[in-house]
């Protein structure tokens, strides 16, 4: 975990620390990164990096939720899914996560930092850092369920905690897939079509 130090540290050390952690990582990889060179392009010592996180785990999912929550940020919070019927529910659904996947695309360093993610969460040291990402995004996958099952989009004959599971375990694979095969921006809306399709047969009434 990234430890409570870190966050003492002056706004230029840290991203100076931040910056050479996701210049190493995207370039490559999780397995093949080295702390050594981390530490030298940020221009610390080994013991301080220590002194700040345990571990290259923690420093990789560290600036990989960092990343990931600037990516929200710059596209923004989903629009309100209340506001139609069931089509007009996975409609901004689809709009929102094209727009995800657009600045996903767009940014070569945070793709290759999440294709990193699926090699890093097979060490047992990082399986911590997946729980916590997980449970960061329960409640917007269950707010977005209760507000399909208000509109009828969702089905409601099956415990959420399933919905959750199915709608995570696609979500997930999506995502790896969008940025291992990268399409290009002409093909990425029916691309995205397609796949928010397919979760809705999986979850629709």
């Amino acid at each position: 975990m990234v430890r409570p130090r870190f966050a003492k540290l002056p706004e230029a050390q840290r991203q100076a620390i931040a910056r050479a952690a996701v210049d190493e990582f995207a370039t490559h990889g999780f397995h093949d990164a080295s702390l050594n060179r981390v530490i030298e392009a940020a221009g610390i010592s080994k013991g301080s990096m220590y002194y700040y996180f345990d571990g290259k785990e923690d420093l990789f999912a560290f600036v990989a939720q960092t990343s990931l929550g600037g990516l929200f940020a710059e596209v923004g919070p989903l629009p309100d899914l209340d506001a139609g019927d069931a089509d007009a529910f996975w409609s901004v659904l689809e709009q929102y996560y094209l727009r995800l996947a657009r600045a996903l695309l767009g940014s070569p360093q945070l793709s290759a930092l999440l294709r990193g993610w699926s090699a890093a969460s097979k060490s047992p040291a990082f399986q911590q850092a997946t729980g916590e990402m997980e449970q960061a995004s329960l409640p917007w996958v269950e707010q977005a369920l209760a507000a399909g099952q208000r509109v009828g989009a969702v089905r409601d004959d099956l415990p959420p905690s399933l919905l959750i599971a199915v709608v995570m375990g696609m979500g997930e694979a999506i995502d790896f897939w969008l940025m291992s095969h990268a399409p290009d921006d002409a093909a990425l809306p029916g691309v995205i079509a397609s796949l928010i399709g397919m979760i809705r047969r999986a979850v629709g009434p």
